[in-house]
C-alpha cells in the first residue's frame, strides 16, 4: 500500500508535567497538562523533515527508539518522501506488512511521529494567541506510527481516497500490483534450478553435481583428519581442565594461617563461655553444638534454628568474663643438671606445679 497521508502540523500540543519536566527543573513537573508550541520554524526545518526519510513505519509505537539491532520486530513500511501540506507535514508511506495494511483498512489509520527533539523552556505564544511554557526545536525522527488516536489529531490520518504517494517511481508500484510468473523450479542438492529452458537446465544440472562429487571427496578426507584432530584435542582441553579444576579446588579449600589462629580463637571463646555456662564441653563437641547448648540451658524450651541460634548466643554470652584466649608465653627453658640441688622448689613454682612436700 503507497499512500501520501498528513502526520504532523504546527500548533500548540498538550503533554502532562512529568513528560515535559520530569525533574522539575522548571517547576512544571506537577503541572496537569502543559502547552507546548510546535511553531512553523520547527515542523518545516528542512533538516528535521529529511529526518524522517527511510525511517520506518510500524504499528503503535515501539517501547524504545526502532534501531539496527530492532528494526526487524518493528518495521511495517518506510517513509519514502516529505512535503508540506498547509499547515501539515505529510509523508509518502510505503506500507508493505500485510497485517498492518489490514488494520488501516479496517480503520486504524490515525498517525504518530517517534522523535527526538530539544525544549526550549519560557513565554510563548502560538499563533491562535494560546500561551505556551515551552518550545519544541532541533526534532530528529526515528519512526511514523499507525495509531488509534494521535496526539496530533485525526487530521493526521490516512485518509479514504487518499492520493498515491508520488515519491516512488510507477515501476514500483506496478510491481506490487502485477502478478509475477511462477517458474518451474528443480531442486538438485539444496539449490534451486529454472527448468522453463531444459538446455540451460541441464547444463547447471550437471555443473552442480560436478561439483557437488569434488567437493564430497575433498569434505570426506578433512572430516577423517579433523575427527582425529579434533579427539586428541579434547582429549587434551579435559585433562587440563580438571588438572586445573584440581588446583583451583585445593587452593580454594587451603585456609590461610590467619584463618587457621581465627578460628583456634573463636573455637577457645566459645569454649570458655560454654564452660562459663555451666556446659560439660568434650572433646567431642564442635563450635555449633557448644552453641547450641549454651543457648538451650540458658533459654529453656526455645525453638530457634539456623542463624537465630548464633543470635541468641551472643546476646546471652555478650557480657560474660572469659580468660584471654591469647597465645600465652611459656617462659625460658630451664636447664636442670644432675644435681639434687637443682630440683629445689622454684623449679616446680615457676613451671606452674605445686609441691607437696614429704611425698
Amino acid at each position: 500500500m503507497a499512500v501520501r497521508a498528513r502526520a504532523a502540523r504546527i500548533g500548540v500540543y498538550q503533554y502532562g508535567g512529568s513528560e515535559v519536566d520530569p525533574d522539575n527543573k522548571h517547576g512544571l513537573r506537577d503541572t496537569a497538562l502543559v502547552n507546548v508550541l510546535r511553531d512553523d520554524r520547527t515542523v518545516f526545518d528542512e533538516k528535521a523533515v529529511r529526518s524522517f526519510i527511510g525511517k520506518p513505519v510500524t504499528d503503535d509505537h515501539p517501547a524504545a527508539p526502532v534501531t539496527t539491532a530492532n528494526w526487524r520486530d518493528h518495521a511495517r513500511g518506510t517513509v519514502m518522501g516529505a512535503m508540506r501540506d498547509g499547515d501539515y507535514l505529510a509523508f509518502d508511506l510505503l506500507l508493505t506488512d500485510a497485517s498492518a495494511i489490514a488494520k488501516v483498512d479496517a480503520g486504524k489509520r490515525e498517525l504518530s511521529n517517534g522523535y527526538s527533539a530539544d525544549l526550549e523552556f519560557g513565554d510563548f505564544t502560538a499563533a491562535d494567541g494560546t500561551k505556551c511554557q515551552a518550545r519544541q526545536t532541533s526534532i530528529a525522527g526515528n519512526h511514523v506510527a499507525l495509531v488509534d488516536r494521535g496526539r496530533a489529531g485525526s487530521e493526521c490520518a490516512i485518509k479514504d481516497g487518499f492520493a498515491v504517494c508520488d515519491a516512488l517511481p510507477s515501476n514500483i508500484l506496478d510491481s506490487l500490483t502485477q502478478e509475477m510468473p511462477v517458474p518451474k523450479l528443480l531442486t538438485v542438492d539444496g539449490y534451486s534450478v529454472d527448468i522453463a529452458n531444459p538446455e540451460i537446465a541441464e547444463r547447471t544440472i550437471a555443473t552442480l553435481i560436478a561439483a557437488r562429487d569434488t567437493a564430497t571427496a575433498s569434505l570426506t578426507t578433512a572430516q577423517a583428519q579433523s575427527v582425529t584432530d579434533a579427539a586428541t584435542i579434547v582429549a587434551k582441553d579435559a585433562e587440563i581442565a580438571k588438572l586445573t579444576a584440581d588446583k583451583q579446588a585445593l587452593e580454594a579449600a587451603k585456609p590461610t594461617p590467619a584463618q587457621l589462629r581465627d578460628a583456634a580463637r573463636q573455637f577457645a571463646v566459645v569454649v570458655a563461655k560454654g564452660k562459663s555456662a555451666g556446659i560439660p564441653v568434650t572433646d567431642a563437641m564442635d563450635e555449633a553444638t557448644i552453641i547450641k547448648a549454651v543457648v538451650d540451658k540458658m533459654m529453656p524450651g526455645n525453638t530457634y534454628a539456623g542463624d537465630h541460634v548464633q543470635i541468641a548466643f551472643d546476646s546471652l554470652t555478650r557480657d560474660m568474663k572469659v580468660d584471654d584466649q591469647a597465645v600465652q608465653p611459656i617462659g625460658s627453658p630451664i636447664n636442670v643438671s644432675d644435681g639434687a640441688s637443682a630440683w629445689n622448689d622454684n623449679v616446680f613454682q615457676s613451671a606452674g606445679v605445686a609441691v607437696k612436700k614429704g611425698a
